[in-house]
């Protein structure tokens, strides 16, 4: 997970990511959506390739990368729990204030109807 985690830390590699993420591209058709040099893209490439998010195949001489999205389920596992978390969290102290509010909005009522009148 931590790979996965440096490795989309970096914008580069996250549009990297999107544009492997439907269809096999090689490394020159990657590098002409950047304003990088192509061993750049390559290095990026690797780092993603190493933390098991992109797939690669060779062809002759060339390369194709694509997104490997089982490569994002231990990261996700944890966002998701995280999320989780902090929604339920969320979740409870909203109840918390519409209980609050309940009880002083009931505060000045007698406790029956025509009670006070």
């Amino acid at each position: 997970m931590d790979a996965a985690a440096r490795a989309i830390a970096e914008p580069r590699r996250r549009a990297i990511l999107r544009l492997v993420q439907d269809e096999e591209r090689s490394v020159g058709d990657i590098a002409a959506h950047f304003e990088v040099s192509r061993p750049a893209i390559s290095q990026h490439l690797r780092v993603l390739v190493e933390a098991d998010l992109v797939t690669t195949r060779s062809e002759g001489t060339s390369r194709f990368y694509r997104a490997r999205p089982e490569g994002m389920t231990e990261l996700r596992e944890w966002l998701d729990g995280f999320w989780s978390t902090s929604l339920q969290r969320l979740a409870r102290e909203a109840e918390t204030e519409h209980q609050k509010a309940k009880s002083n909005e009931n505060a000045g009522r007698p406790p029956w109807p025509g009670n006070g009148k």
